[in-house]
C-alpha cells in the first residue's frame, strides 16, 4: 500500500468526535437510532401480506403467500383480521411482534411518482420537501447537527448522503471481515506523518478507531462460530453493528441490496423470501447483539424507497411502485399493531391501479418519531425535516 493509498483509506476512517485525543464514547443515556435503507424497492405485499384482501390472491396468482393455515409453515402468521407475516420472517420476527417491539406501517413513501430507484432514494435521504433537493446535507446529517454530542456512524462502503452536511462522520465497510486495514508498522508510518500537525489528533482517533473496529469483529466472530449466530450475510453485519452501538455510536445508518425483484420473485420459498429471513436474521442478531436494557433504549426504522406493483408481471416478478410499508423495532416500542393511515385493498384504492398509495409520508412519520424520541423543538425539527407536518404515531 503506498502513501496516497494510505491517506485515501484513513481520510474514510478518521472521525471528528474527538475529546482530548481519544475516540469519544457516545452518552450513556442517549437514545440509539439505526436507519436500516432496503435498496432496490422491496415487495411489502409479500412482507405484510393482506390476507383479508381476496384481490390480493386475484392480483398475484403465482406470488400470494397462503392465507394463515395451522400446520403449513409456507402459510402467512396472522396479526389480526386483515394483516399477515410472511413465513420467511415468521420465526425472527414474531416473538418481537408477541413481545409489542415491533409494529409496521403500510401505505408509507415519498410524494415522488418518477418510480426511480436513484431519484427517490435521493428524496428520501435528502429529506427535503417536495422536488427539492440538496446534496450537501442528508436529514440524518442535519439530525446530528441538532442533536449535538451524539455520535454518528454509517455502516457502509462510502458515506451516504443520509449523513452529509454534518462534517466527518466514520463510514464502516462490514464487507471486509474482521482483518484490520493498517498492520502496526504501517500505522506508526502514517502515525508520524501526522505528528506536530493541527490533523494529528484526529488521525490518531482514525487509527485507533479501525484497529478498535476491526478487534471486536474478530470478538464477534469468534463467537459467531459457537453457533449462536448465523454468520452470513446480514446476520453478521447485525451483530458487528451492535458491537459498534452498544457503547460507541448512537446515530447508524446501513443500506442492504437485491430487492428489485422483476423476475422470478418467488412466493414463500425464493429471492424475495431468501432477502427477507437475511434481513430479518441480522435485525434479530442486532437485537441480541445489544442485550435486553440497551435494545429498551433503541429505535430501528426499515425503509426502502419505494414498493412494487400490487399485480405480478408476466414475469412471475413485481416491478416499480409507489407505497410501501415501513418496520419499526425497538424494546420500547409501542409495537404488536399495525399503524398510520391505511385503506381497503381493492383495485379501486390502487394508485393509477397499479401501487399502494402513500398515506402516511416519510417526513411526517420520521419527523414525528423523532420529535418523540429526542424532545426536539419545532425549529430543531424544521431543520431536519424543512416543512414537514410531524405526526405522532405514538409508536414510543
Amino acid at each position: 500500500m503506498d502513501r496516497r493509498q494510505f491517506l485515501l483509506t484513513l481520510a474514510a476512517t478518521v472521525p471528528a468526535l474527538t475529546l482530548g485525543g481519544k475516540v469519544f464514547a457516545a452518552p450513556a443515556t442517549s437514545p440509539r437510532f439505526l436507519l436500516v435503507f432496503l435498496r432496490g424497492g422491496y415487495d411489502a405485499n409479500n412482507l405484510l401480506v393482506p390476507y383479508g384482501s381476496d384481490f390480493y390472491y386475484e392480483s398475484r396468482p403465482t406470488l400470494a403467500l397462503a392465507r394463515p393455515t395451522p400446520g403449513d409453515p409456507k402459510s402467512v402468521r396472522a396479526l389480526d383480521a386483515n394483516w399477515g407475516l410472511a413465513p420467511a420472517v415468521a420465526q425472527t420476527m414474531g416473538p418481537l411482534w408477541d413481545k409489542k417491539q415491533l409494529a409496521f406501517i403500510p401505505f408509507a413513501g415519498t410524494d415522488d411518482l418518477s418510480r426511480s430507484h436513484f431519484e427517490t432514494q435521493d428524496n428520501i435521504e435528502s429529506g427535503e420537501a417536495g422536488d427539492a433537493r440538496s446534496y450537501a446535507s442528508g436529514f440524518m446529517g442535519r439530525l446530528s447537527g441538532v442533536l449535538r454530542g451524539v455520535p454518528p456512524i454509517a455502516f457502509t462502503d462510502a458515506l451516504p448522503l443520509s449523513f452529509h452536511g454534518t462534517g466527518d462522520v466514520p463510514n464502516i465497510s462490514l464487507k471486509g471481515g474482521s482483518k484490520a486495514v493498517f498492520d502496526d508498522r504501517q500505522s506508526k508510518i502514517l502515525a508520524s506523518m501526522y505528528e506536530g500537525t493541527p490533523l494529528q489528533a484526529a488521525a490518531t482517533d482514525g487509527l485507533e478507531l479501525r484497529q478498535q473496529v476491526a478487534q471486536d469483529l474478530q470478538s464477534e466472530m469468534v463467537a459467531a462460530s459457537r453457533g449462536a449466530v448465523n454468520a452470513r450475510g446480514f446476520a453478521q453485519q447485525g451483530q458487528r453493528m451492535a458491537t459498534l452501538m452498544k457503547d460507541r455510536f448512537r446515530l447508524g445508518f446501513v443500506d442492504v441490496g437485491g430487492w428489485d425483484t422483476h423476475v422470478n420473485q418467488g412466493g414463500a420459498d425464493g429471492q424475495l423470501a431468501n432477502n427477507l429471513d437475511n434481513l430479518s436474521q441480522g435485525l434479530a442478531a442486532f437485537a441480541d447483539g445489544l442485550g435486553d436494557a440497551e435494545w429498551n433504549n433503541t429505535v430501528v426504522v426499515v425503509v426502502s424507497e419505494f414498493g412494487r406493483t400490487f399485480r405480478e408481471n408476466g414475469n412471475k416478478g413485481t416491478d416499480h411502485g409507489h407505497g410501501t410499508t415501513y418496520w419499526v423495532l425497538g424494546g420500547k416500542v409501542h409495537g404488536g399493531r399495525v399503524a398510520g393511515n391505511q385503506v381497503a385493498i381493492n383495485a379501486g384504492s390502487l394508485l393509477q391501479n397499479r401501487d399502494y398509495p402513500v398515506l402516511n409520508n416519510y417526513r411526517d412519520v420520521l419527523g414525528g418519531l423523532m420529535q418523540r424520541m429526542y424532545g426536539l423543538s419545532a425549529s430543531d425539527l424544521g431543520t431536519v425535516f424543512p416543512a414537514a407536518k410531524p405526526r405522532d404515531l405514538q409508536l414510543v
